[in-house]
């Protein structure tokens, strides 16, 4: 952690990061089983270094630069020739996150991220849609399951998307290196596959939470309702349709049909402007109730043209060079006391994962890197994963409040040099 210190830290800050050191020496000596090579262990180490290092440019050769190394060679060999497996370090991560920021209260949040690339030869890559500009690019397309608690909130589980036209072309799989037993999958399909690992792993959290891409699946919702009975809160489209008694109606229809007192304004958290205050309202739709559980569409109203009917929305999202509302709705399954507070609560909390993605792009390179094959990419996402979750439990132990109290907690000393630095490391969120 040396590459941290730089002569514009206070005194203060200089002995954190002795502290900080020590526990970074820690959570290397948990991942040291995961490399039966000591030269391999050693770069690992100093790749999850230069991952947390200020360098602006996470690609290999600054990244070598950053930790002594004379060339990127030994990193490449990491990410590709070495013997070591990835989704056993991102098993062993996901136990050492939910060790340190476990809660009763947790979520877990998916989505997926766009990675633009150049050419067709990177695994995966082809032009599809992109969520980072909202059109279709020449991209790959990854899906993360993050842990969500009051401790703070980092990615558990990672899936490359193969489209079928990698899937079905046997000379394309071979040169990436796909393994024989990765078959075509859709994006709801490989959230599924996270959450039954994190479920058999003992991971029971109190809600999920998802975007469209999965609450239009409707096999999605209906696993977790019958597998598991597991609570969740999914973005739907405004033609979903539900059942009210014997009728069907669509969500948009629904929602233009509520009168004013149905509509209670609420904040569903603290932003970087303040409250996120908007007119929410709920209906209860059709469900079986197995295990005293009920089903409801939750709306959100923009106050802005709160008599508008096509203001009614439940996400805004903001893509650059863009600024507009996406008009969306939610389904909910949860216990029928749930009120309407903790729903609101729920789904100002799924906007976590995109803070995840945020920091591993901004800061720690999940984008950056310069592989091409499925072993490579799964490598490099996973040890950005890692580096992660050592921010988000270091994060903890050494600011162990709430997140809300956090971004109080920031706006209060942001003339302070150890806030700073903290926020410009990503031990502090904005």
């Amino acid at each position: 952690m040396d590459d941290f210190g730089s002569p514009f830290l206070t005194g203060s800050a200089l002995e954190a990061l002795s502290e900080w050191s020590h526990l970074l020496k820690s959570f290397q000596g948990r991942m040291a089983e995961h490399f039966s090579r000591s030269e391999v262990r050693q770069t690992a180490y100093d790749y999850l270094q230069a991952l947390l290092s200020p360098v602006e440019r996470k690609n290999g050769w600054q990244m070598a630069e950053q930790v002594g190394h004379q060339t990127p060679y030994r990193f490449q060999h990491l990410l590709g020739r070495a013997r070591w497996q990835a989704d056993a370090l991102a098993h062993a991560v996901r136990q050492y996150l939910i060790e340190a920021i476990g809660a009763k209260n947790g979520i877990l949040a998916v989505d997926e991220t766009g990675f633009i690339k150049q050419g067709d030869q990177s695994v995966g890559v082809q032009v599809q849609h992109c969520s980072l500009t909202g059109r279709l690019e020449n991209c790959q397309v990854g899906v993360f399951l993050a842990y969500v608690s009051p401790h703070g909130h980092s990615f558990i589980d990672r899936r490359l998307y193969l489209p079928q036209s990698w899937a079905k072309d046997l000379d394309k799989r071979g040169k990436a290196g796909v393994p024989e037993t990765i078959q075509f999958a859709t994006k709801p399909q490989l959230a599924k596959q996270m959450l039954q690992s994190a479920f058999e792993d003992g991971i029971r959290p109190e809600w999920v939470v998802a975007d469209e891409v999965y609450g239009n699946d409707g096999k999605f919702w209906w696993w977790l309702e019958q597998q598991y009975h597991q609570p969740y809160l999914v973005t739907v489209a405004s033609s979903h349709r539900v059942i009210i008694g014997h009728p069907e109606h669509r969500a948009k229809q629904l929602a233009q049909s509520l009168e004013s007192r149905a509509w209670h304004r609420l904040s569903c958290g603290h932003g970087s402007k303040g409250e996120r205050l908007y007119d929410w309202a709920r209906i209860e739709v059709n469900c079986s109730h197995e295990q005293g559980m009920n089903r409801w569409m939750l709306f959100r109203r923009n106050l802005e043209k709160p008599d508008d009917p096509l203001s009614t929305t439940y996400y805004q999202r903001n893509l650059p060079g863009r600024n507009f509302v996406q008009e969306s709705f939610a389904q909910v399954y949860a216990a029928a006391e749930t009120s309407l507070e903790e729903m609101v609560f729920v789904a100002g909390q799924r906007w976590r994962i995109e803070e995840c993605f945020s920091i591993a792009k901004d800061r720690l390179g999940l984008s950056q890197y310069e592989v091409r094959s499925w072993c490579g990419w799964h490598r490099h996402v996973t040890l950005v994963m890692a580096a992660q979750a050592f921010l988000t439990v270091l994060r903890h132990q050494v600011e162990p409040l709430p997140v809300a109290q956090k971004n109080s907690k920031l706006s209060e000393q942001n003339h302070s040099s150890m806030a700073a630095f903290k926020v410009g490391r990503g031990l502090l969120c904005h």
